[in-house]
């Protein structure tokens, strides 16, 4: 390690003896501005059709070969790279000299020139001018080609997170899954919009947390004096503006849970919330079904293999029972087991159980470790019981230990959660302090007491829908990428030592 540092070291110390080269020579490595005439893959696009044509393009150095008077070199820009042609003779006085002879990999460059093509069939620019754009000082990681292959590059998994600007230069693939997720949340904007929902905004910032059984992240307001939490949800804000006469709202935004980090949880993520009036579960069910096909179809991705699964998300989403499946999966019959059979039974099956968890939460666990993983095409989960599920309404069929609400599954993966919204304030209060005397307790994930969402409610709710999607899973999936912070641009690190 002390000797790559040295290296490293003596690699910046050469680049900026360049640096101070090129400024002793009259010129700027960091101008204002540059003029292109066009990006790259418009000129690849010309072909032998563009030859003779002259242009002006710019991108940063990703080759670089030097022979006495002449040089080669790849340009690269956002989508694509082109060789460019830098001649002594076919460049102003000096520019060769002082510019060229002082580049490295890593560095930007501008260049006009002609179109040509080289013996080898190679569309490149002969350049007639050249201009440092940026003098590259930090070495980028080793990048080498072979027959249009990268090899050698920037692979180690904790440095490509760290440093992300280095693992887009140096793996395209990288660039193109972002790319990808920027156009899946497009669509997911696109589909809501077209369905007459209207996109709004609440608080980041909140008094108050609910919306979700999670901890959540605390900061301190220095004027109102007085602690604040990083939403965990948008659900509780969204259900006042159902209450203040919008029909269909949504809200994509980010939010944080101050919870555990693995392959599908990072602390800030990316959710869609949605909610629709005058509507239920079911209703959601179907548009939910509608939006995922429609993301699909829209980014190209609707039958394709994920985690060794063949998945087509074309086909009709199933739904199941959450107890029916325990009985297929778990070879027995939970439903009419109480809070201390299913423990026994979780023991039966060596599975982890922190200390006092209520019935829902030991009924999930099981759930969570021997059904999901089997939980491979597109299906819908419902039936979850009341205790975990303090915002849904009561099963419409008289069940009191169930509520209206559904998980999506996908190649195992939770992907989406809804409710019948409870819409009964009494109800909801008396939920909510079930919650707080939880927390009492020592359980830190059970939901507040808001007074504000209460008093909202008393004004009179709809009957509604509302769903959450975990939009990073959902990109996940799309690209084909076995952890959230593939699909993060800067996804949350341990500081580095």
């Amino acid at each position: 390690m002390e000797i790559e540092q040295k290296n490293l070291r003596e690699i910046i110390n050469y680049r900026l003896e360049k640096l101070e080269k090129i400024r002793a020579a009259g010129f700027n490595p960091y101008p204002y501005n540059f003029d292109k005439t066009h990006q790259i893959t418009e000129l690849l696009k010309k072909g032998e059709n563009g030859v003779g044509e002259k242009v002006k393009t710019a991108g940063r150095m990703v080759s670089f070969r030097k022979m006495g008077k002449a040089s080669f070199t790849h340009i690269q820009d956002e989508n694509e790279k082109i060789q460019v042609y830098l001649k002594n003779d076919l460049l102003p006085e000096k520019l060769y000299d002082n510019i060229v002879r002082n580049l490295d990999l890593g560095d930007i460059i501008g260049c006009s020139g002609e179109l040509f093509i080289t013996k080898t069939g190679e569309l490149s620019i002969k350049a007639d001018y050249i201009m440092i754009l940026s003098k590259n000082i930090r070495p980028l990681p080793n990048l080498k080609e072979k027959e249009g292959e990268s090899f050698n590059a920037f692979e180690d998994k904790e440095l490509r997170y760290r440093h992300r600007q280095l693992d887009l230069i140096a793996n395209p693939s990288v660039k193109e899954i972002f790319k990808k997720r920027s156009r899946i949340i497009s669509s997911l904007r696109k589909f809501l919009d077209e369905h007459n929902f209207l996109e709004v905004e609440t608080p980041v910032l909140q008094s108050i947390y609910g919306g979700a059984s999670a901890r959540p992240f605390t900061t301190h307001h220095n004027t109102l004096d007085q602690s604040f939490y990083l939403r965990i949800a948008d659900e509780l804000y969204l259900k006042r503006l159902i209450i203040g006469g919008f029909d269909k709202v949504y809200e994509l935004a980010k939010n944080f849970r101050n919870e555990g980090m693995d392959s599908n949880h990072n602390p800030e993520y990316t959710s869609l919330e949605y909610y629709q009036a005058y509507s239920d579960m079911f209703d959601m069910m179907d548009l939910t079904e509608n939006l995922i096909q429609y993301v699909a179809l829209e980014t190209g991705e609707v039958k394709f293999e994920y985690n060794a699964n063949k998945i087509d998300l074309n086909i009709p989403f199933q739904k199941r029972s959450m107890f029916n499946l325990l009985k297929e999966y778990a070879q027995e019959d939970l439903s009419e087991m109480d809070g201390k059979e299913l423990i026994k039974f979780a023991k039966s099956k060596s599975l982890d159980l922190e200390k006092d968890m209520n019935y829902g939460q030991v009924l999930d666990k099981i759930f969570g470790e021997i059904v999901e993983p089997n939980l491979i095409e597109p299906i819908f989960v419902t039936d979850y019981p009341k205790a975990i599920s303090p915002l849904a309404k009561e099963d419409r069929d008289g069940n009191p230990n169930i509520v209206e609400r559904f998980e999506l599954f996908i190649s195992g993966m939770e992907f989406a959660n809804a409710f019948s919204e409870l819409n009964d304030p009494i109800e909801q209060r008396n939920r909510l302090e079930s919650q707080a005397h939880l927390r009492e307790l020592g359980d830190e994930e059970a939901q507040v007491v808001d007074e504000n969402f209460l008093q909202a409610m008393e004004a009179g709710m709809p009957p509604t829908g509302g769903v959450g999607i975990g939009v990073d899973r959902l990109v996940m999936l799309l690209t084909q990428q076995k952890s959230i912070k593939d699909v993060i641009l800067f996804p949350a690190m341990r500081q580095e030592k």
